[in-house]
This record gives C-alpha cells, sequence and structure tokens, in this order.
C-alpha cells in the first residue's frame, strides 16, 4: 500500500457524537449479537514521526442495558469485561498506514481487562474537508476480527447440539470522525 501524504500535521481528536465502536459476535450457532460502545475518546496524531492512533471507551458505554441482570454480568462479571476492576477499554498504534486509493492498515495494541494484546484492523479513511464551522474532519472505519479468549472473556455455554452459545470470534467496527484541534 502507499502511503498517503494527505493528513496535515497536528491532531485530531474523535468527535464523541459522531464516533463509535460496535462488537459482534455470533449467538446461538445462527444469529449475530451487535453491541456499541459510545464515549469514545480518540486522536490521531500527524507529525514528523509519521502517524499514531490512540482510543479509549469505557466499559459502561455498552448498549447493553436490559435485562438490568444481563447487563451487569457482562459489565461487571468477571468472565466478560469486570468493569469495576477494569473501567476502560485501550488502544494503542504501532503503525498506521493511509493509502492513496483510500484503505487504511493499522497495527498496535488493545487492552482490556488489563491484558494487552496485538491488534491488526483495516479498513478505510477519509482525505481531511472543511466543515460547516470552518474547521478540519477527517474520516476512520476500521475492522478487526479477534478471539475474545486473548483478553480473558470466557464465558460459554454448551447448545443442545454440542455447539457454543456465544462465538469465540468477535468483530470489531470501529467508526471515527476527527476533528482537527485548534492551534
Amino acid at each position: 500500500m502507499s502511503t498517503a501524504t494527505t493528513i496535515a500535521a497536528g491532531t485530531y481528536s474523535a468527535d464523541p457524537i459522531h464516533s463509535s465502536v460496535q462488537a459482534g459476535v455470533r449467538h446461538m450457532g445462527v444469529g449475530a449479537f451487535r453491541t456499541t460502545f459510545t464515549d469514545v475518546t480518540a486522536r490521531l496524531t500527524s507529525d514528523d514521526d509519521g502517524l499514531r492512533l490512540d482510543g479509549r471507551v469505557p466499559v459502561r458505554s455498552i448498549s447493553i442495558h436490559n435485562p438490568p441482570d444481563f447487563r451487569e454480568h457482562v459489565v461487571n462479571g468477571a468472565d466478560f469485561f469486570d468493569a469495576s476492576n477494569h473501567p476502560e477499554i485501550a488502544f494503542t498504534s504501532s503503525s498506521v498506514e493511509l493509502g492513496a486509493d483510500g484503505g487504511v492498515e493499522l497495527d498496535g495494541e488493545l487492552v482490556i481487562k488489563a491484558i494487552a494484546k496485538p491488534l491488526h484492523a483495516s479498513g478505510t479513511w477519509r482525505e481531511p474537508v472543511e466543515d460547516l464551522a470552518g474547521g478540519t474532519r477527517t474520516a476512520l472505519e476500521l475492522r478487526a476480527v479477534v478471539d475474545r479468549r486473548d483478553w480473558d472473556i470466557t464465558w460459554q455455554a454448551p447448545l443442545p447440539n454440542g455447539e457454543d452459545a456465544l462465538g469465540w470470534d468477535v468483530t470489531l467496527e470501529i467508526q471515527l470522525e476527527l476533528v482537527k484541534d485548534a492551534g
């Protein structure tokens, strides 16, 4: 992938209204269960050292609300996120490559429950544009598939046919609309 040079130097911060992280997992062997994390904090930095992306999302911002006991199990259960002890999910990039064709490849470290594991994501990016308020915006749309067991998210139940009730692979879809910081 040829690296694009159209992100001007500076820091771009996630617009919290237009940024989210979605997680999807196979459910009961047939359907797909999806949930969204909001309250995304992310920064894309462009300088002489290249591009860097870092971000955080609070576990409690998960869109699961009902039934309340299920939310409590997912948010605070030790076999899910254990948010009482590990309140956020974090990511720090080691490389970000923007292609002239609009593609993006990203590598870094994803931290869940204080467990850091490598993450590779790919997707698309949009060249910066001037917004209605006179600022500059760009966007990244990323996708990655991870095995939740790598972060000790291990809840499972067998179905009558012997298959697992909840898939091990989780598809992450990250939408970041980023605004260039003034200054």
